[in-house]
């Protein structure tokens, strides 16, 4: 059976899972509180640059759509960070990158932080390390780099877990007793991604493979004993 589950875990990962980014459905805890209150506590920022960093599946991507919800903003992908993002960039007030990481191209990264701060815009970075740590070669990026506002979402807390665990098993309708869920909570590993790829490998067999979610099922999964 955990040959199985292994190979279904393959199969989930080969495609890209759907996001919902409803502002209701971020779940705020301490582990993430003070990244969602500088969100929303914009323009009241004390830089024109933010930073949110955290691991991947944390939430970064649903705080970007937060922050430019009922806002002229654009969002890119650290993969269209290049020379012709200037002209996309006209008439925005706020912009997104992210996934941002030290293989930037340094002087469109250099130029895009001064554009921002001449043209009184704002600027949102999403990435896994905090870019006030990151080294380039340019040396004027590093310092305008340590000048940049940051916040840090945490690994999840037991509050967080907890949440996250409930809430998307019960958008697919898939119901558990309370001592299976505090079971799961007690025992996942404390990682976004883990907790990601856990609520999708339930899913997946919940709906495909038509078997009842049992505590069996449950340990094989999580690869613990008892």
């Amino acid at each position: 059976m955990e040959s199985k589950i292994r190979d279904l875990r393959q199969e989930i990962f080969k495609f890209d899972q759907l996001s919902n980014f409803d502002k209701n459905d971020f779940f705020v805890s301490e582990c993430n509180y003070f990244a969602f209150n500088l969100i929303k506590s914009w323009p009241n920022w004390e830089k024109k640059i933010l930073n949110i960093f955290g691991e991947r599946k944390s939430g970064k991507s649903h705080l970007s759509e937060i922050f430019l919800e009922n806002k002229k903003g654009v969002k890119f992908k650290f993969k269209d960070l290049n020379n012709k993002i200037f002209d996309r960039i006209k008439g925005y007030e706020s912009i997104v990158i992210e996934d941002f990481n030290e293989r930037c191209d340094e002087e469109v990264a250099y130029s895009l932080i001064d554009m921002v701060e001449k043209e009184n815009k704002y600027l949102l970075i999403t990435s896994v390390r905090a870019v006030n740590e990151m080294q380039t070669s340019l040396k004027d990026l590093n310092s305008r780099f340590k000048n940049i506002l940051t916040a840090k979402i945490d690994k999840p807390d037991d509050e967080l877990i907890h949440a996250l665990i409930v809430k998307n098993f019960s958008d697919n309708q898939i119901i558990l007793d309370k001592k299976l869920i505090n079971f799961i909570c007690k025992r996942i590993t404390r990682s976004y991604e883990k907790i990601s790829e856990f609520i999708c490998t339930i899913d997946e067999i919940s709906l495909k493979k038509k078997k009842p979610i049992n505590l069996k099922i449950i340990k094989e999964i999580l690869g613990v004993s008892n």
